[in-house]
């Protein structure tokens, strides 16, 4: 993206909601598994959050918030988080993705929201640095052009 002349009053209210927006998709994902929400809807307000603050600062700014070459690393670890959790019911006797076999608790019930929370992070953490690297990627073509 061509550098223009940061206006203050955006770059300010950028860095005033953006940690609330960072706050919100947290909420969002740890509460996703007993209400509505989840990992994709959390992962894209982390986003969302990330790229308010590139859009709004010089990319300098925006990369010492999120690096750019942190995008593939974390998406694949979001992945491997939620893989790694099927496979751990898998490991333990039950089906791919049957939380009930997860050696996370002692009761089912707790078994069953500990597991389907860490789908909720691996797929969260999968969907923000994903999206934040197909933004970055759209704006290293548009420089080379």
């Amino acid at each position: 993206m061509k550098e223009a002349e940061n206006n203050p009053i955006v770059s300010l209210i950028a860095s005033i909601v953006s940690p609330f927006i960072m706050l919100f998709g947290l909420y969002v994902i740890f509460h996703g598994h007993y209400s509505p929400g989840g990992g994709f809807q959390g992962g894209t307000l982390l986003a969302a959050s990330i790229i308010l603050i590139r859009l709004a600062h010089s990319s300098h700014t925006g990369q010492l918030q999120f690096p750019a070459k942190l995008g593939t690393p974390l998406g694949s670890l979001g992945v491997l988080i939620y893989y790694g959790t099927g496979l751990a019911a898998l490991w333990w006797g039950g089906q791919f993705l049957n939380y009930a076999f997860l050696p996370l608790a002692e009761e089912i019930s707790l078994r069953r929201s500990w597991g389907i929370l860490l789908v909720e992070i691996g797929v969260g953490l999968a969907v923000m640095a994903i999206l934040v690297s197909i933004f970055d990627d759209l704006l290293e073509e548009e420089d080379h052009d």
